[in-house]
């Protein structure tokens, strides 16, 4: 497992928690993909971290430096076109949680 390397509090963490359903599940890994490659490419993203287990519970956790890029993210047109397809086709239900991270600290 590898976690995101956050410079110093504060930024921001948008939590998307989400429970796939049986849908086309062919296009979603490579889509999945291009949006971590995509993300990456943003004024002010951190980073990411993303688990899914076996059941099909997943939580990803993307940081970013402010709210204005997260906005800005939400808003791309091709993170769009997935998010429609995500409430089409991939999740049955999913949540969105956005949050300003005051203080961090970690075990080397």
């Amino acid at each position: 497992m590898f976690f995101a390397n956050t410079p110093e509090p504060p930024y921001y963490a948008c939590i998307f928690t989400s429970q796939r359903s049986d849908k086309d599940a062919a296009s979603y890994n490579p889509t999945a993909e291009f949006m971590d490659e995509l993300a990456a490419q943003q004024d002010g993203y951190l980073g990411v971290e993303s688990v899914r287990d076996q059941n099909g519970l997943g939580i990803t956790v993307s940081y970013w430096k402010s709210l204005e890029d997260i906005k800005l993210w939400k808003e791309n047109a091709a993170h769009k076109k997935a998010q429609e397809k995500g409430m089409k086709d991939w999740y049955s239900s999913y949540t969105t949680r956005i949050c300003k991270v005051e203080r961090d600290y970690t075990s080397k």
